[in-house]
């Protein structure tokens, strides 16, 4: 099945899933306190150069007994269009991220799931109200229908633009606005977290701030090939 991105104004068509990305690296980077982590550490973990040094950097603070707990985001537009869509968003991601670089999951479905066992930030769920996913969802939607990291999201969808999800042989299966279930839940299934260029975004790397520690780390949504 294919994303196809269509504009109803001018009739112009194009493949979203080929083009790759639901949300780009651009400004999307969460900060993280580290505590309880010996600053002897410090230039060892950031020495590390691997092709999954992000991941390893991670996985050494864990393994010495360090603690990561989210901050904010590091652009405050990205932070507050996050928190219109649910004031909440910003730490469901900041667990998400957590898990994605301190594991081997990296398909969305499996990191919601993952969260949803933790609980981390401990919704009531003695009723089995499904939070984590039903938030991400809403969000995935919100990516699709057009936030973006840098602009002003008011709440509106661009009124213009729509979204159907097709088969191989073309044919149709639903659109965002007649199917909204299927619509949410191929964004869930055919997603995937990427860790994007460290020098580019400027994330993975321990610093020091105002005395305390602190890293980022970068949020990238790409489709599933």
């Amino acid at each position: 099945m294919r994303l196809i991105s269509y504009n109803s104004e001018y009739h112009n068509k194009y493949d979203l899933k080929y083009q790759g990305f639901l949300l780009n690296s651009s400004e999307t980077n969460f900060i993280f306190r580290v505590k309880n982590l010996s600053p002897n550490n410090f230039q060892q973990i950031n020495h590390i150069v691997t092709p999954q040094k992000v991941k390893e950097r991670i996985k050494i603070i864990l393994n010495r007994g360090g603690i990561l707990e989210f901050v904010k985001t590091e652009n405050r537009i990205f932070c507050n269009n996050l928190v219109l869509s649910d004031s909440l968003l910003p730490n469901i991601f900041g667990e998400i991220l957590l898990k994605f670089y301190s594991s081997s999951y990296s398909k969305m479905i499996d990191l919601v799931n993952e969260i949803k066992k933790a609980n981390p930030l401990n919704y009531d769920l003695s009723d089995n109200h499904d939070f984590y996913t039903y938030k991400v969802k809403r969000f995935l939607i919100d990516i699709a229908l057009r936030i973006f990291p840098l602009k002003i999201w008011e709440g509106n969808y661009d009124g213009n633009d729509g979204y159907l999800i097709v088969k191989d042989d073309g044919k149709i299966i639903c659109s965002h606005i007649y199917h909204k279930h299927l619509f949410e839940n191929y964004l869930l299934n055919n997603t995937k977290l990427e860790t994007a260029s460290t020098s580019r975004h400027n994330f993975g790397k321990l610093y020091k701030e105002n005395g305390g520690l602190f890293i980022k780390l970068n949020l990238q949504i790409r489709f599933t090939n």
